[in-house]
């Protein structure tokens, strides 16, 4: 294994991606792209193989990647595909040195995600939609902020995997791992008000039909639900640009606003890893301390005297 031909442990890779780890497609091509620009760094080197790829040359990569403009979080990114290759080629061939280890992306600064305030989603939720298109959009919003689905999971999800009685939806997560995640009642009444417009264009419909289809009876697509969502938040008066990710935002940071309680967020986030998760307790924190400004008699602002 240590005479691999890089271009073909990258065709490997991606096939393990694929069929044993249930990539998406766009995850795929993601790891195909990054690690492709790694392949063409190493022939212009020279470099065929792996056992004959060395840390300084990552190095050289990284700042190459530097030079040409790319963002810190793009370079980790690349460079965390990179460590992924290895740690794969290395379970075959313990022997295999890893190029990788030792070498550091810049740093990325941290940035809290975009959320909204609760009266903000009261502003895009609390309307009585007049059409069927506008029933699933708000029926969309309803879910999202109720069960902070990912958009891919919600694009994703079918009939059957809605449960009204049980009041929870399973959805199909990253690396095709399956939750069971809760949802409120009115997204169950908003959901309800879209079933009711059902079967809708040429569709026909039956118990794995997806949850939310087009005007012709296709299933929505990502792109139609980020450009209805951004929609209708314009409708409804909205100065934010309303994307599905900010939605999922709001559900994580209002729940642990009120609870407290990062692992049960996690759990409904479907977040591998807590630290991930983490980033909220700064959003809650951000609300703490306006509350703080507003109603702390010591943290009033004073005019200084003169």
């Amino acid at each position: 294994m240590s005479a691999l031909n890089l271009e073909d442990a990258l065709v490997q890779y991606l096939q393990y991606l694929e069929v044993i780890r249930g990539y998406s497609d766009h995850t795929i091509s993601n790891y195909r792209r990054d690690l492709g620009k790694l392949i063409d760094f190493c022939g212009a080197k020279n470099i065929t193989t792996a056992d004959t790829l060395h840390s300084a040359d990552i190095r050289q990569w990284v700042a190459t990647l530097s030079r040409d403009k790319l963002a810190p979080s793009s370079i980790q990114r690349h460079l965390s595909a990179a460590r992924s290759l290895f740690k794969f080629l290395r379970r075959t061939n313990p022997s295999l040195s890893d190029p990788t280890q030792g070498v550091r992306a810049p740093r990325v600064p941290r940035t809290l995600p975009k959320t909204l305030e609760a009266d903000q989603i009261t502003q895009l939720l609390d309307h009585h939609p007049e059409s069927a298109l506008l029933t699933r959009d708000h029926s969309i919003a309803e879910l999202l902020y109720s069960a902070g689905l990912r958009l891919s999971e919600l694009v994703g999800a079918n009939l059957c995997d809605l449960d009204r009685q049980e009041k929870v939806i399973t959805v199909l997560g990253k690396g095709q791992k399956t939750r069971v995640v809760p949802v409120g009642g009115p997204a169950l009444v908003a959901i309800d008000a879209w079933l009711k417009c059902r079967p809708i264009g040429n569709e026909v419909l039956g118990h794995d039909s997806p949850l939310f289809v087009t005007q012709t009876g296709n299933r929505v697509s990502t792109r139609t639900v980020q450009a209805r969502l951004k929609a209708l938040a314009a409708r409804h008066g909205m100065q934010q640009t309303v994307h599905p990710h900010v939605l999922r935002h709001a559900f994580a940071s209002h729940l642990l606003e009120s609870s407290g309680d990062l692992r049960a967020v996690q759990e409904l986030l479907g977040h591998a890893n807590i630290s991930t998760t983490q980033i909220y307790t700064h959003l809650d924190f951000q609300h703490l301390a306006k509350v703080y400004d507003q109603a702390h008699p010591r943290a009033q602002k004073t005019k200084p005297q003169s």
